[in-house]
Protein backbone atom coordinates (compact mmCIF):
# COMPACT_ATOMS: atom_id res chain seq x y z
CA UNK A 1 0.00 0.00 0.00
CA UNK A 2 0.09 1.86 1.66
CA UNK A 3 4.22 4.59 0.96
CA UNK A 4 6.89 6.24 0.32
CA UNK A 5 8.14 6.03 -3.46
CA UNK A 6 12.19 5.87 -3.95
CA UNK A 7 13.17 6.55 -7.45
CA UNK A 8 16.18 4.41 -9.05
CA UNK A 9 18.64 5.73 -11.83
CA UNK A 10 18.17 4.23 -15.14
CA UNK A 11 21.28 2.66 -14.63
CA UNK A 12 20.27 1.06 -11.35
CA UNK A 13 17.36 -0.44 -12.68
CA UNK A 14 19.36 -1.98 -15.21
CA UNK A 15 21.72 -3.47 -12.44
CA UNK A 16 18.63 -4.49 -10.48
CA UNK A 17 17.22 -6.48 -13.61
CA UNK A 18 20.08 -8.06 -14.92
CA UNK A 19 20.82 -9.03 -11.65
CA UNK A 20 18.11 -10.70 -10.66
CA UNK A 21 17.44 -8.90 -7.52
CA UNK A 22 18.55 -6.09 -4.82
CA UNK A 23 19.58 -7.75 -2.43
CA UNK A 24 19.36 -11.53 -1.18
CA UNK A 25 19.39 -13.88 2.18
CA UNK A 26 19.41 -17.11 3.67
CA UNK A 27 21.72 -20.02 2.36
CA UNK A 28 19.73 -22.61 1.62
CA UNK A 29 19.32 -23.93 -2.51
CA UNK A 30 15.46 -23.36 -2.21
CA UNK A 31 14.90 -19.46 -3.87
CA UNK A 32 12.31 -17.47 -2.75
CA UNK A 33 11.28 -13.94 -4.76
CA UNK A 34 10.31 -11.15 -2.96
CA UNK A 35 8.95 -8.19 -5.24
CA UNK A 36 7.92 -4.96 -3.95
CA UNK A 37 6.25 -1.47 -5.27
CA UNK A 38 9.45 0.23 -4.45
CA UNK A 39 12.51 -0.27 -2.40
CA UNK A 40 13.13 2.94 -0.24
CA UNK A 41 9.22 2.90 1.09
CA UNK A 42 9.43 1.93 5.16
CA UNK A 43 6.89 -0.68 4.67
CA UNK A 44 8.40 -2.06 1.87
CA UNK A 45 11.63 -2.40 3.68
CA UNK A 46 10.08 -3.91 7.03
CA UNK A 47 8.52 -6.35 4.49
CA UNK A 48 12.00 -7.26 3.20
CA UNK A 49 13.33 -7.61 6.69
CA UNK A 50 10.78 -10.39 7.61
CA UNK A 51 11.49 -12.35 4.31
CA UNK A 52 15.60 -12.67 5.45
CA UNK A 53 14.70 -12.92 9.27
CA UNK A 54 12.13 -16.28 8.06
CA UNK A 55 15.20 -17.14 5.41
CA UNK A 56 17.43 -17.46 7.95
CA UNK A 57 15.12 -19.82 9.91
CA UNK A 58 13.63 -21.59 7.51
CA UNK A 59 17.07 -22.09 5.39
CA UNK A 60 15.87 -20.80 2.15
CA UNK A 61 17.45 -17.96 -0.34
CA UNK A 62 15.59 -14.85 -0.90
CA UNK A 63 15.96 -12.37 -3.86
CA UNK A 64 14.46 -9.33 -3.49
CA UNK A 65 13.23 -6.79 -6.74
CA UNK A 66 11.40 -3.22 -6.46
CA UNK A 67 10.14 -1.35 -9.04
CA UNK A 68 10.61 2.76 -9.52
CA UNK A 69 7.73 3.33 -7.45
CA UNK A 70 4.48 2.81 -6.98
CA UNK A 71 2.59 1.85 -10.42
CA UNK A 72 5.72 0.10 -12.14
CA UNK A 73 4.09 -3.14 -13.42
CA UNK A 74 7.08 -3.45 -16.19
CA UNK A 75 9.82 -3.92 -13.45
CA UNK A 76 7.71 -6.45 -11.44
CA UNK A 77 6.99 -8.29 -14.80
CA UNK A 78 10.88 -8.34 -15.62
CA UNK A 79 11.65 -9.50 -11.98
CA UNK A 80 9.19 -12.53 -12.52
CA UNK A 81 11.03 -13.69 -15.64
CA UNK A 82 14.23 -13.28 -13.76
CA UNK A 83 12.72 -15.26 -10.95
CA UNK A 84 11.39 -17.78 -13.38
CA UNK A 85 14.97 -18.31 -15.57
CA UNK A 86 16.94 -18.22 -12.14
CA UNK A 87 14.71 -21.48 -10.91
CA UNK A 88 13.06 -19.92 -8.35
CA UNK A 89 10.44 -22.24 -6.22
CA UNK A 90 8.02 -19.57 -5.42
CA UNK A 91 7.62 -15.64 -5.35
CA UNK A 92 5.93 -13.05 -3.30
CA UNK A 93 4.67 -10.06 -4.69
CA UNK A 94 2.84 -6.65 -3.70
CA UNK A 95 1.55 -5.90 -7.54
CA UNK A 96 2.07 -1.93 -8.32
CA UNK A 97 -0.81 -3.26 -10.65
CA UNK A 98 -3.13 -5.80 -9.13
CA UNK A 99 -4.56 -6.85 -12.84
CA UNK A 100 -1.61 -6.05 -15.53
CA UNK A 101 1.10 -8.26 -13.66
CA UNK A 102 -1.91 -11.12 -13.76
CA UNK A 103 -0.24 -12.81 -16.72
CA UNK A 104 3.17 -12.81 -15.59
CA UNK A 105 1.82 -14.76 -12.66
CA UNK A 106 0.18 -17.33 -14.35
CA UNK A 107 3.48 -17.67 -16.20
CA UNK A 108 5.28 -18.40 -13.29
CA UNK A 109 2.54 -20.36 -11.62
CA UNK A 110 2.19 -22.55 -15.14
CA UNK A 111 5.92 -23.00 -14.36
CA UNK A 112 5.76 -24.54 -11.01
CA UNK A 113 6.37 -21.51 -8.85
CA UNK A 114 4.38 -20.88 -5.57
CA UNK A 115 2.71 -17.15 -5.81
CA UNK A 116 1.56 -15.08 -2.91
CA UNK A 117 0.33 -11.95 -3.16
CA UNK A 118 1.43 -9.67 0.08
CA UNK A 119 -0.32 -6.45 1.05
CA UNK A 120 -2.47 -6.35 -2.09
CA UNK A 121 -4.73 -8.74 -4.05
CA UNK A 122 -4.46 -9.67 -7.38
CA UNK A 123 -7.49 -8.93 -9.45
CA UNK A 124 -8.81 -11.71 -9.52
CA UNK A 125 -7.84 -12.76 -6.21
CA UNK A 126 -7.76 -16.18 -7.31
CA UNK A 127 -4.47 -15.30 -9.93
CA UNK A 128 -2.34 -16.08 -7.05
CA UNK A 129 -2.38 -19.44 -5.18
CA UNK A 130 -2.99 -17.48 -1.63
CA UNK A 131 -2.82 -13.80 -0.14
CA UNK A 132 -1.20 -12.80 3.06
CA UNK A 133 -2.14 -8.98 3.94
CA UNK A 134 -4.45 -6.69 5.73
CA UNK A 135 -8.32 -7.16 5.28
CA UNK A 136 -7.66 -3.76 3.42
CA UNK A 137 -12.29 -2.70 3.68
CA UNK A 138 -11.76 -3.13 7.64
CA UNK A 139 -9.01 -0.84 7.83
CA UNK A 140 -10.51 1.99 5.79
CA UNK A 141 -13.94 1.24 7.74
CA UNK A 142 -11.83 1.67 10.91
CA UNK A 143 -11.20 4.77 9.91
CA UNK A 144 -14.17 5.78 8.40
CA UNK A 145 -16.33 4.68 11.21
CA UNK A 146 -13.79 6.59 13.77
CA UNK A 147 -14.09 9.89 11.91
CA UNK A 148 -17.81 9.57 11.71
CA UNK A 149 -17.93 9.22 15.26
CA UNK A 150 -15.49 11.94 16.09
CA UNK A 151 -17.53 14.38 13.84
CA UNK A 152 -20.93 13.62 15.38
CA UNK A 153 -19.32 13.92 18.74
CA UNK A 154 -18.09 17.75 17.73
CA UNK A 155 -21.17 18.54 15.82
CA UNK A 156 -19.80 19.26 12.58
CA UNK A 157 -20.70 18.66 8.63
CA UNK A 158 -17.68 17.17 7.22
CA UNK A 159 -16.00 18.18 3.65
CA UNK A 160 -14.24 15.25 2.61
CA UNK A 161 -11.00 15.13 0.73
CA UNK A 162 -9.64 11.86 -0.60
CA UNK A 163 -6.24 11.67 -1.33
CA UNK A 164 -5.96 8.19 -3.29
CA UNK A 165 -2.75 6.35 -4.66
CA UNK A 166 -2.79 6.74 -8.57
CA UNK A 167 -5.57 6.26 -11.46
CA UNK A 168 -5.23 2.53 -12.17
CA UNK A 169 -7.33 1.70 -9.13
CA UNK A 170 -5.77 -1.23 -7.79
CA UNK A 171 -7.15 -3.10 -5.30
CA UNK A 172 -5.91 -2.14 -1.91
CA UNK A 173 -6.43 1.56 -3.40
CA UNK A 174 -9.96 0.63 -4.07
CA UNK A 175 -10.91 -1.17 -0.73
CA UNK A 176 -9.68 1.18 1.33
CA UNK A 177 -11.23 4.14 -0.02
CA UNK A 178 -14.43 2.29 -0.06
CA UNK A 179 -13.88 1.39 3.27
CA UNK A 180 -13.69 4.76 4.62
CA UNK A 181 -16.73 5.99 2.64
CA UNK A 182 -18.35 3.42 4.03
CA UNK A 183 -17.52 3.45 7.58
CA UNK A 184 -18.06 7.68 7.30
CA UNK A 185 -22.09 6.73 5.92
CA UNK A 186 -21.36 7.73 2.52
CA UNK A 187 -23.68 5.58 -0.17
CA UNK A 188 -20.22 4.24 -2.56
CA UNK A 189 -22.41 2.84 -4.93
CA UNK A 190 -20.20 0.27 -7.10
CA UNK A 191 -17.85 -0.64 -4.14
CA UNK A 192 -15.36 -1.94 -6.31
CA UNK A 193 -14.43 1.67 -8.37
CA UNK A 194 -13.61 4.90 -7.22
CA UNK A 195 -14.96 8.24 -7.27
CA UNK A 196 -18.56 7.42 -8.62
CA UNK A 197 -19.99 8.48 -5.18
CA UNK A 198 -22.64 11.46 -5.41
CA UNK A 199 -22.80 12.84 -1.84
CA UNK A 200 -22.35 16.23 -1.44
CA UNK A 201 -19.43 16.17 1.62
CA UNK A 202 -17.35 14.96 -0.99
CA UNK A 203 -14.83 17.96 -1.98
CA UNK A 204 -12.95 15.31 -4.29
CA UNK A 205 -10.56 12.82 -5.04
CA UNK A 206 -7.29 13.05 -5.91
CA UNK A 207 -3.67 10.73 -6.60
CA UNK A 208 -0.52 11.21 -4.10
CA UNK A 209 1.98 8.05 -5.59
CA UNK A 210 1.59 6.80 -1.80
CA UNK A 211 4.60 9.75 -1.13
CA UNK A 212 4.80 13.01 0.43
CA UNK A 213 5.24 15.07 -1.95
CA UNK A 214 2.19 13.62 -4.00
CA UNK A 215 0.49 13.99 -0.94
CA UNK A 216 1.13 17.54 -0.45
CA UNK A 217 0.41 18.63 -4.19
CA UNK A 218 -2.85 16.72 -4.18
CA UNK A 219 -3.82 18.18 -0.87
CA UNK A 220 -3.13 21.85 -2.24
CA UNK A 221 -5.04 21.20 -5.61
CA UNK A 222 -7.96 20.27 -3.36
CA UNK A 223 -8.09 22.63 -1.18
CA UNK A 224 -8.34 25.47 -4.10
CA UNK A 225 -11.13 23.44 -5.32
CA UNK A 226 -12.82 24.02 -1.52
CA UNK A 227 -10.57 25.73 1.06
CA UNK A 228 -13.35 24.61 4.12
CA UNK A 229 -12.09 21.19 3.74
CA UNK A 230 -12.04 19.30 7.49
CA UNK A 231 -11.67 15.25 7.09
CA UNK A 232 -8.75 14.17 5.01
CA UNK A 233 -8.65 10.43 4.28
CA UNK A 234 -5.12 8.82 2.79
CA UNK A 235 -4.28 5.69 1.03
CA UNK A 236 -1.08 5.80 3.55
CA UNK A 237 1.03 7.87 6.00
CA UNK A 238 3.44 8.99 4.02
CA UNK A 239 0.60 10.97 1.89
CA UNK A 240 -0.64 11.79 5.10
CA UNK A 241 2.14 13.70 6.39
CA UNK A 242 2.29 15.46 2.55
CA UNK A 243 -1.01 16.50 3.05
CA UNK A 244 -0.40 17.99 6.47
CA UNK A 245 2.62 20.07 5.28
CA UNK A 246 0.18 21.46 2.79
CA UNK A 247 -2.52 22.44 5.58
CA UNK A 248 0.28 24.15 7.61
CA UNK A 249 0.99 25.84 4.38
CA UNK A 250 -2.16 27.20 3.97
CA UNK A 251 -2.96 27.56 7.97
CA UNK A 252 -5.44 25.02 8.00
CA UNK A 253 -3.42 21.91 9.82
CA UNK A 254 -5.78 22.78 13.65
CA UNK A 255 -9.23 22.90 11.27
CA UNK A 256 -8.84 19.40 9.67
CA UNK A 257 -8.51 16.04 10.47
CA UNK A 258 -6.42 13.35 9.03
CA UNK A 259 -7.19 9.40 8.93
CA UNK A 260 -4.92 7.11 6.91
CA UNK A 261 -3.60 3.12 6.79
CA UNK A 262 -0.13 1.90 7.69
CA UNK A 263 1.07 1.81 11.34
CA UNK A 264 4.28 2.34 10.74
CA UNK A 265 6.55 4.03 13.22
CA UNK A 266 6.68 7.29 11.72
CA UNK A 267 3.35 7.32 10.83
CA UNK A 268 2.21 6.31 14.66
CA UNK A 269 4.29 9.41 16.01
CA UNK A 270 2.55 11.51 13.73
CA UNK A 271 -0.84 9.95 15.34
CA UNK A 272 0.77 11.05 18.90
CA UNK A 273 1.74 14.59 17.98
CA UNK A 274 -1.51 14.65 16.68
CA UNK A 275 -0.92 15.13 12.75
CA UNK A 276 -2.83 12.14 12.11
CA UNK A 277 -6.31 11.62 14.03
CA UNK A 278 -6.56 7.47 13.50
CA UNK A 279 -4.10 5.02 11.32
CA UNK A 280 -5.08 1.43 11.02
CA UNK A 281 -2.19 -0.31 11.30
CA UNK A 282 -0.51 -3.12 9.16
CA UNK A 283 1.74 -5.55 10.23
CA UNK A 284 4.19 -6.69 7.15
CA UNK A 285 6.80 -7.92 8.36
CA UNK A 286 4.31 -10.90 9.40
CA UNK A 287 3.46 -10.73 5.95
CA UNK A 288 6.69 -11.29 4.51
CA UNK A 289 7.54 -14.02 7.57
CA UNK A 290 4.28 -15.98 6.34
CA UNK A 291 5.17 -16.08 2.82
CA UNK A 292 8.42 -17.06 2.79
CA UNK A 293 7.82 -20.04 5.62
CA UNK A 294 4.73 -21.29 2.97
CA UNK A 295 7.52 -21.02 0.22
CA UNK A 296 9.33 -23.22 2.06
CA UNK A 297 6.96 -25.86 3.07
CA UNK A 298 5.58 -26.17 -0.74
CA UNK A 299 9.72 -26.46 -1.80
CA UNK A 300 9.76 -29.28 0.56
CA UNK A 301 5.83 -31.24 0.44
CA UNK A 302 4.40 -29.59 -2.21
CA UNK A 303 1.59 -28.29 0.31
CA UNK A 304 0.20 -25.16 -0.69
CA UNK A 305 -0.94 -22.39 2.15
CA UNK A 306 -4.73 -20.88 2.10
CA UNK A 307 -5.48 -16.91 2.56
CA UNK A 308 -3.97 -14.96 5.69
CA UNK A 309 -5.73 -12.51 7.07
CA UNK A 310 -2.51 -10.95 9.21
CA UNK A 311 -4.74 -8.62 10.97
CA UNK A 312 -5.16 -4.63 11.21
CA UNK A 313 -5.53 -2.61 14.74
CA UNK A 314 -7.07 1.44 14.72
CA UNK A 315 -4.18 3.26 16.78
CA UNK A 316 -6.05 6.87 17.81
CA UNK A 317 -5.03 8.60 20.96
CA UNK A 318 -8.66 9.63 20.56
CA UNK A 319 -10.92 7.20 21.25
CA UNK A 320 -14.17 7.08 19.72
CA UNK A 321 -17.24 5.09 21.66
CA UNK A 322 -18.55 1.74 19.62
CA UNK A 323 -15.10 1.74 17.60
CA UNK A 324 -12.49 -0.41 19.32
CA UNK A 325 -8.95 1.10 19.22
CA UNK A 326 -5.51 1.06 20.59
CA UNK A 327 -4.09 4.12 21.71
CA UNK A 328 -0.16 5.38 20.26
CA UNK A 329 1.67 3.59 23.12
CA UNK A 330 0.73 0.21 21.95
CA UNK A 331 0.63 1.41 18.06
CA UNK A 332 4.80 2.12 19.13
CA UNK A 333 5.46 -1.07 20.65
CA UNK A 334 3.68 -2.90 17.74
CA UNK A 335 4.43 -0.72 14.89
CA UNK A 336 4.76 -3.31 11.78
CA UNK A 337 5.79 -6.31 13.78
Amino acid sequence: MRRTVGVFSAAALLVLTACGGGGSSGGGSTLVGLVTKTDTNPFFVKMKEGAQQAASSSGVTVQSFAGKQDGDNQTQVDAIENLIASGAKGILITPSDSKAIVPSVDKARAAGLLVIALDTQLEPASAADATFATDNYKAGLLIGQWAKAKFAKDGKQAKIALLDLNPNQVSVDVQRDQGFLEGFGVDVKDKNRIGDESDPRIVGHDVTNGDPSGGRTAMENLLQRDPAINLVYTINEPAAAGAFEALKAAGKEKDVVIVSVDGGCPGVNNVKAGVIGATSQQYPLKMAQLGVEAVAKFAKDGSKPQNTDTGVTLITDQPADGVESKDSAFGLQNCWG
